[in-house]
C-alpha cells in the first residue's frame, strides 16, 4: 500500500466519494503538502459512465501501470480534495505524465471561463 503522503500526481486511488456512500476511482492533480494542514491531495472523478461529453476518455497507453479494469473516463470539472489517510482505501495506478496535463488544462479551462 501506497501511504498518503508518497501519493502524488497522476496517480489514480480508490478513494471516498463525498457525494456518494460508496468509493471510486479518483486521479491525482495535485499533492501540496501545507505547513498547517499536511498533505491534501487535489483530485477529479473518474467514471466508467459514457454519457458526459466533455468527460476525457482514457486508453490502455494514457497509463504509466496497468489500466483500470473498465474503459474509464475523467470528469475534469469534478474536484475533490482529500485531507485525510483515512479517505483512501488504495493506489489503483498511474497515468502517463502527458495525460495528467491534459486533464489539469482541461480543469483550468473550465474554472478559467
Amino acid at each position: 500500500m501506497t501511504a498518503f503522503e508518497d501519493l502524488e500526481r497522476g496517480d489514480i486511488i480508490w478513494a471516498s466519494d463525498p457525494l456518494s456512500e460508496k468509493g471510486r476511482p479518483m486521479l491525482i492533480l495535485g499533492a501540496p503538502h501545507l505547513p498547517n494542514h499536511g498533505t491534501q491531495l487535489i483530485t477529479v472523478l473518474l467514471s466508467t459512465k459514457t454519457y458526459h461529453e466533455e468527460a476525457l476518455s482514457l486508453r490502455d497507453d494514457d497509463y504509466e501501470g496497468d489500466p483500470l479494469g473498465k474503459r474509464s473516463h475523467v470528469l475534469p470539472w469534478s474536484i475533490v480534495t482529500l485531507n485525510s489517510a483515512a479517505d483512501v482505501e488504495q493506489y489503483l495506478t498511474s497515468l502517463v505524465d502527458e495525460r495528467t496535463n491534459d486533464v489539469a488544462s482541461q480543469l483550468i479551462n473550465y474554472i478559467s471561463s
